[in-house]
């Protein structure tokens, strides 16, 4: 299992790079093993806004469909529209596949560090 540390991280799985005035958003290696072979994934418009701590998109997976959460408050400036027709890049490479690009970030939600995150990983799994 992967954490990245020049990301942070969020209890509802999902990292973010903060990148100036956008943050770039995905789900955790940790979150792609944990709901197996993606088929779909359903994501925003270009332009919408997001909430901290509000859905944004969903994934499906052989075994359930997944709801994905905003780290961050802001407008998706872009999204990852690979995704859309090869969702099985989540799983290839879980931090290369982001989902979206947020600008006019206003409202960030409390993030964790690689540590934190994967101490808290553990604390899930035990």
């Amino acid at each position: 299992m992967e954490f990245r540390t020049d990301l942070s991280y969020t209890k509802s799985h999902e990292w973010v790079k903060l990148e100036g005035d956008v943050a770039t958003v995905g789900i955790t290696d940790y979150a792609q093993d944990a709901l197996g072979d993606l088929v779909f994934v359903n994501l925003p418009e270009e332009g919408d806004e997001v909430t901290a701590g509000q859905v944004f998109a969903d994934v499906e997976s052989v075994k359930a469909v997944s709801d994905i959460y905003s780290p961050v408050s802001g407008v998706i400036s872009e999204i990852n529209e690979e995704l859309l027709d090869a969702p099985e890049k989540i799983n290839e490479s879980a931090f290369d596949a982001w989902f979206i690009k947020v600008e006019n970030i206003s409202e960030e939600e409390e993030f964790m560090t690689a540590e934190e995150y994967q101490a808290f990983v553990e604390s899930e799994a035990e």
